[in-house]
C-alpha cells in the first residue's frame, strides 16, 4: 500500500509514464466533455418521467452521479414508489465512498478542502486520476475532469428539460430510451473482465426476470445481489480447483 500511496508529487522525478500537464488536461477534458454532454439524455429522461424543471436540476446540482439519477428517474417513470425509487440510486452511489477512500490517499488534500471535492467523486474523475503516476497530475486530472464535466452535465440537464417540456410527449419520439441507452453506453467500457460481465449479465437477467412480478424499482434492488452471487460461486470455484490439486498432489506422493 505505501508504493501505491507514496506519489512523486511532480513529473520529471523519474517516474515511468509519467506525462505532462498539457496532456493531463487534454485527457481530462475529453473525459469531461464526451460524459458531460450525455447530462441531455437525462434532462429529458427526468421530465419525461414527471419531474419538474426545477427538480431535475436540483438533482444534477446536488446528486450528481449519472448512474443514479438515471436509476431513480426510470424507477419513477415506471410507476415506482418513490421511496423506493431512492433506495435503488443510493445503492448504485455507494460506490462513489469506495472511491473516495482511495483517491483521499492520491489526493492528498487539504482537509477543508475535502468536502467540495467530494462531490466530484464519481467514475469518471476516479478512472482520470487513477491513471496519473504522480500526484501532480492525479489532482489536474481529477480536477479538470470534475469541473467539465459538473458544468457541462448541469448545463445539458437544463437544456434537455427546456427541450423535453418545448417537445411535450417523449414517449412519442422515443426519448423515453435515452436514459437506458447511455447508462448502457457508460457501463459498457467498463466490464473489462469475466467476472465483470457475469455480474453485469446475471444482474440483466434478475432485472429483467423479475419485472413483470414485483413493484417497480424493486428488480433494480434485488439484481444488486448479482455481485456476491457470482463472488460467491467464483470463490467456491477456486476453493474446488485449489482442493482438487491438492488431492493430485497427495496421490503423487502416495505412488512415489
Amino acid at each position: 500500500m505505501t508504493e501505491q500511496t507514496a506519489l512523486p508529487d511532480a513529473p520529471g522525478t523519474g517516474v515511468a509514464g509519467a506525462k505532462p500537464d498539457a496532456a493531463v488536461v487534454r485527457d481530462a477534458l475529453g473525459v469531461g466533455v464526451a460524459v458531460g454532454l450525455s447530462g441531455f439524455a437525462f434532462g429529458v429522461t427526468s421530465a419525461g418521467s414527471g419531474l419538474g424543471l426545477a427538480q431535475t436540476c436540483a438533482l444534477s446540482l446536488l446528486v450528481f452521479t449519472g448512474a443514479s439519477q438515471f436509476a431513480l428517474v426510470g424507477a419513477l417513470a415506471a410507476g415506482g414508489n418513490p421511496l423506493t425509487a431512492a433506495a435503488g440510486a443510493f445503492f448504485l452511489g455507494v460506490r462513489n465512498a469506495f472511491y473516495g477512500l482511495r483517491l483521499s490517499q492520491l489526493l492528498a488534500l487539504p482537509r477543508a478542502v475535502r468536502p467540495f471535492a467530494a462531490q466530484w467523486v464519481i467514475d469518471e474523475t476516479t478512472a482520470v486520476a487513477l491513471t496519473q503516476p504522480t500526484r501532480r497530475g492525479v489532482r489536474i486530472g481529477f480536477t479538470v475532469t470534475g469541473l467539465t464535466l459538473y458544468v457541462l452535465w448541469n448545463l445539458t440537464t437544463l437544456l434537455g428539460a427546456l427541450g423535453a417540456e418545448a417537445i411535450g410527449d417523449t414517449d412519442a419520439w422515443g426519448l423515453d430510451a435515452a436514459g437506458p441507452a447511455v447508462f448502457l453506453a457508460l457501463l459498457a467500457p467498463m466490464l473489462k473482465n469475466t467476472t465483470e460481465r457475469a455480474v453485469a449479465a446475471l444482474a440483466v437477467l434478475l432485472g429483467l426476470g423479475l419485472l413483470p412480478v414485483l413493484p417497480a424499482g424493486v428488480p433494480v434492488l434485488v439484481a444488486a445481489l448479482a455481485a456476491p452471487l457470482v463472488l460467491w460461486a467464483r470463490g467456491r470455484r477456486a476453493g474446488g480447483a485449489e482442493a482438487a490439486a491438492g488431492r493430485g498432489a497427495a496421490e503423487g506422493e502416495n505412488e512415489r
